[in-house]
């Protein structure tokens, strides 16, 4: 179908590699890639060089080099750029043909691996959302290749024997003040006992204070909402002072906290997933709010089912004004965060939306009826927050999935299909900006999916990116060549999907873009062996990255060894938490360190 000229992508832009003519002279084949860590392309600490394992495989008979066949110049109009029809005018046919739940049907980046997620020697993976076994992904010519990372037996959570006991009301906290009273690597050692000139202070380091399941549980936030740091796990929701990290407050669920969205809203209330039920039979059908800054716990309801076909057993949140969207296997409903009220449910017509995005806007990701659920159609839109309507409707091509979304302002959207990866950018009105093209060679893998949520995940929450009005930063993957990892980070222009500049991380040191601050790039400087992490900006012109708070090198050990670790700045202040807490047994467990404060 041929495309109008607003909708034509750049030249060589993302997306499949076309056939080079013939006689055309064979593009090279290279020596498969090293596999860094670091939470990009696999999980962080992975020695490199170690094979992909389960996620997408390298194409039969082809060297991986790197990552499969090289489209070189050939690429043709590659990508996932499609004509953008009215909304919801599709194919006919039953929806998706998808039996039982779960979209997609196939195994998205990020997923398990069999016995575990993957990872490293190391237990850190810094992630905003609970970091997974991300997939590395290169840019060559105008396509890209995917492989994924195998799974790392000693980075899987360890089951353990415990009972269903309430939550504890009074954490563990050990203030690094100086005075010799917090725990340090040691019993007894102070926090701050080795800082150096320059170093911020450990304001707090917490343990863990509740009996979990056997298999561990995820922790969903953390939020910061005024002078309170709030996350949930399990089967409670707390907020802790920034200051000292002592507990300001306990909300007990009635069952597992099951979904939360990455962010508040403007006011500080919250709308979670709380299971309805305490058996493996229950569903995350159940909405509660909260006002996190006073941890006072407002409305709760049960999710509206959209029929017979409408399984709540995964869902995924988003929160956009006053409006938190329910996204999950072929339904959707929304429901005002300040009462409750249901605003809009499933729409009518062949595409629904399975997952949004929030914040400054709603971005909705549906799945359109094909017929063909090997080759799916998908749609992106701009909903009225209030009304559910659509804004705006852009169609990719058919086949090509939207997998996340980076920025809703300025727009930009990763896509996937099979082993490629694409990403582009809109305009306000829903039309094609750019597609993003990389230099030959560099790999990117932002950080974005849990380990353990694999239907029900959210679009939003990716670290590894940032995006302003005009330009999309992106880490690349550590390359792990030389004596130490490295990294930097690419600006790209979002009006021609080019490169604009490079900037390398601190020597002997990887960074990741977490937000725009200020109008500049937020970064996190990751810990390393006797390194400890920080927090950093970058300006928007690129050059050297300014430190803000420089983590102390005497609690890197500490630091380090988070696991899953999402990485919050506010306030002056960076928190560390961990992404997922277990252990071998109980006393293991209630000595797990699960979240970090530093400070000046």
């Amino acid at each position: 179908m041929t495309q109008p000229p607003s909708q034509q992508p750049p030249q060589g832009g993302f997306g499949a590699p076309q056939e080079p003519p013939p006689g055309s002279p064979q593009p090279p084949q290279g020596p498969p890639p090293a596999q860094p860590g670091y939470g990009y392309p696999q999980a962080p600490g992975q020695p490199p060089g170690q094979a992909p394992g389960y996620g997408y495989p390298q194409q039969p008979g082809q060297a991986p080099g790197p990552y499969g066949q090289q489209p070189g110049p050939y690429a043709q109009q590659p990508g996932p750029y499609g004509q953008q029809p009215g909304p919801y005018g599709q194919q006919p046919g039953p929806y998706g043909q998808q039996p039982g739940y779960g979209y997609p049907q196939q195994q998205y980046p990020g997923a398990p691996a069999p016995g575990g997620p993957g990872g490293g020697s190391s237990k850190r993976k810094p992630a905003l959302v609970i970091g997974a076994a991300a997939a590395a992904l290169l840019v060559i010519g105008g396509g890209i290749f995917l492989a994924t990372s195998g799974g790392d037996d000693d980075k899987k959570p360890i089951a353990k024997e415990s009972g269903d006991a309430e939550p504890s009301t009074s954490p563990s906290v050990n203030e690094g003040s100086g005075d010799g009273d917090g725990e340090g690597r040691g019993t007894g050692d102070d926090l701050n006992a080795g800082r150096k000139a320059g170093e911020a202070k450990v304001l707090w380091l917490q343990k863990n204070d509740i009996d979990l399941p056997r298999n561990g549980a995820d922790v969903y936030g953390p939020w910061v909402v005024g002078d309170t740091i709030v996350k949930g796990m399990y089967r409670s929701v707390s907020g802790y002072s920034v200051a000292d990290g002592k507990q300001k407050w306990t909300l007990k669920l009635p069952a597992d906290l099951c979904a939360a969205p990455a962010q508040t809203a403007d006011n500080g209330k919250i709308v979670i997933g709380v299971k309805n039920g305490t058996t493996d039979k229950a569903d995350c059908a159940d909405l509660q709010m909260i006002d996190l800054d006073t941890g006072k716990a407002g409305w709760k309801k049960s999710i509206k089912k959209n029929g017979t076909w409408d399984f709540l057993s995964d869902i995924s949140l988003a929160i956009s004004g006053d409006t938190v969207t329910v996204g999950r296997t072929g339904n959707s409903n929304a429901y005002r965060v300040s009462d409750g009220k249901e605003l809009f449910g499933k729409p009518s017509g062949n595409c629904q939306p399975f997952a949004f995005a929030g914040g400054a806007k709603l971005i909705a990701a549906s799945n359109c009826r094909t017929g063909d659920v090997d080759n799916p159609q998908h749609q992106i839109q701009e909903l009225d927050p209030a009304t559910g309507k659509p804004r705006w409707t852009y169609q990719p091509k058919r086949g090509w999935e939207i997998d996340r979304v980076y920025s809703v302002n300025p727009l930009v959207v990763s896509l996937k299909k099979d082993k490629e990866w694409s990403v582009l950018s809109l305009k306000q009105n829903g039309t094609l900006r750019s597609g993003i093209v990389s230099d030959k060679g560099d790999k990117f893998a932002p950080d974005c999916g849990s380990a353990f949520a694999i239907f029900g995940k959210s679009l939003d929450g990716c670290t590894g990116v940032a995006a302003d009005a005009n330009t999309f930063y992106m880490a690349t993957a550590p390359d792990s060549s030389g004596t130490a990892r490295t990294n930097k980070v690419v600006a790209f222009d979002l009006n021609t999907g080019k490169p604009k500049w490079k900037a390398a991380a601190p020597a002997e040191r990887t960074v990741k873009p977490l937000r725009m601050e200020g109008g500049n790039v937020l970064l996190y400087v990751e810990s390393g062996y006797e390194k400890g992490g920080g927090i950093a900006t970058l300006a928007p012109t690129g050059g050297a990255p300014r430190m803000l708070l420089r983590h102390p090198a005497s609690t890197a050990e500490i630091e380090n060894d988070f696991y899953n670790s999402k990485i919050v700045y506010a306030g002056g202040r960076s928190f560390i938490a961990s992404g997922r807490v277990s252990a071998r047994n109980d006393k293991e467990e209630l000595e797990t360190k699960t979240m970090m404060a530093f400070g000046n």
